[in-house]
């Protein structure tokens, strides 16, 4: 089975053609385990697959490098874009792409014949408690106190594809993150899990993004992460409409329309062949 490696602001993925095997959900799974572990496989974050679609041009169906299949995720979706069409499973620069969170329409800005840019319509934030989902009886889960290990925590949580919670810090402290990100992660509020989003806001224009990923741990960007960083923000009016969003790995935009828009590259690694 060929593969590709690839990675969006620093988070990482293989990617498989699965348009025409007879691998079935579990073995997707299985196989995502294996072949993102950073010893014993190629290492990433996650893998994704491509299917054909009855709705869409393409469908990418993905799973944490745990295994655990994910609704949606954002680098991974531009990384997913670049595979399909340097492989040339689709032709045009404006298609569609169907995930467990949706139909994205997708944008490739093409210079020289190569993609420069792509530009992903994320859809529209839900803040809706039951669908995160987040054990509250509150109308909206923004602005809480959740106390960790004696350490009190102002979160924020909205669902964006897969839920998000957001901590505003005044400084991104990656002794934090790797000490409490699980914990918040794992917090009985979030009976699901939740991706954690360490935020620094520098200016209305400009933040920094570091996350702990549900079913992956620290990973260097999260685009699902800076965008519902960024919807939290300007929800709280502590930002504009389009942000500048930097993460350990490099940085996307994010411009709030009626739609949430989400501009980025990808990167291609590798390639070669898995054993399976």
């Amino acid at each position: 089975m060929n593969f590709w490696k690839l990675h969006g602001v620093g988070n990482d993925f293989i990617a498989i053609d699965g348009r025409f095997d007879n691998i079935d959900s579990n073995d997707y799974s299985d196989l995502a385990k294996r072949v993102c572990h950073r010893h014993f496989g190629i290492g990433a974050d996650g893998l994704l697959v491509v299917k054909n679609s009855d709705v869409c041009d393409v469908e990418m169906v993905y799973y944490n490098s745990d295994g655990s299949r994910a609704n949606m995720c954002g680098n991974g979706l531009r990384c997913f874009c670049k595979f399909v069409y340097n492989n040339n499973i689709v032709n045009e620069n404006e298609f569609t792409v169907y995930t467990l969170d949706g139909v994205k329409k997708i944008s490739l800005n093409i210079y020289n014949d190569k993609i420069n840019t792509i530009r992903v319509n994320m859809g529209k934030a839900n803040f809706n408690p039951k669908n995160i989902p987040v054990n509250t009886d509150k109308e909206v889960f923004i602005n809480e106190k959740l106390v960790i290990d004696n350490k009190e925590f102002l979160v924020s949580s909205v669902l964006m594809g897969v839920p998000h919670t957001i901590v505003c810090v005044d400084e991104i402290n990656k002794k934090d993150i790797y000490s409490y990100g699980e914990l918040i992660e794992k917090n009985k509020v979030f009976p699901q899990n939740t991706n954690v989003n360490f935020v620094k806001i520098d200016d209305r224009d400009n933040i920094k993004v570091y996350t702990w990923e549900r079913g992956c741990g620290y990973t260097l960007g999260c685009g699902t992460g800076m965008t519902a960083s960024v919807i939290v923000a300007n929800y709280l009016d502590k930002v504009d409409n389009i942000v500048n969003v930097s993460s350990e790995g490099g940085t996307v935009k994010i411009e709030i329309l009626d739609d949430v828009y989400m501009i980025g590259n990808a990167v291609k690694i590798c390639e070669g062949t898995l054993e399976v």
